[in-house]
């Protein structure tokens, strides 16, 4: 990729707040239809959407809020969910199937199946995640185009 290319890409931003459950899934449906308009193929918004709807719900349940960062480029979407807090205990744990820490309440409104990180992992072509207990989690997601 030359210089003149690395400049057109797209950057969105999205602030995602605690608990915000009336908003939750607005992101995921700005960038879905944004890849849209941008002619990007469904199946590549297909498994975006899912991967964005995932890390926007986790932050919302398990954060003290955080922002959505999403980097449309000729030949990749990268999309970095960072929170701030509590981070994850045990990652490994954490990715496992059907694993979840939250609350009732959160499970009565139907979330928190523990199907979020591993729906992430497996929508994307590239996935990462950090964390630090007690500080916050980071994930980067890339969609190769």
């Amino acid at each position: 990729m030359d210089e003149k290319e690395k400049n057109t890409g797209i950057k969105l931003e999205y602030e995602i707040i605690k608990d915000d459950f009336s908003r939750a899934g607005e992101a995921s449906s700005n960038i879905k239809r944004v890849l849209r308009q941008l002619g990007i193929d469904s199946s590549v918004i297909r498994k975006t959407a899912i991967a964005t709807y995932e890390a926007e719900i986790n932050v919302v349940i398990h954060s003290e809020g955080g922002k959505m960062v999403v980097n449309i480029e000729p030949d990749k979407i990268e999309i970095t969910a960072k929170d701030n807090g509590p981070g994850i205990k045990d990652i490994d744990q954490a990715m496992q199937k059907g694993f979840s820490t939250a609350s009732q309440k959160v499970r009565e409104l139907g979330f928190g199946a523990g199907m979020g990180l591993p729906n992430m992992k497996r929508s994307c072509d590239e996935f990462y995640i950090e964390s630090e207990f007690g500080k916050g989690t980071t994930v980067k997601m890339i969609f190769k185009l």
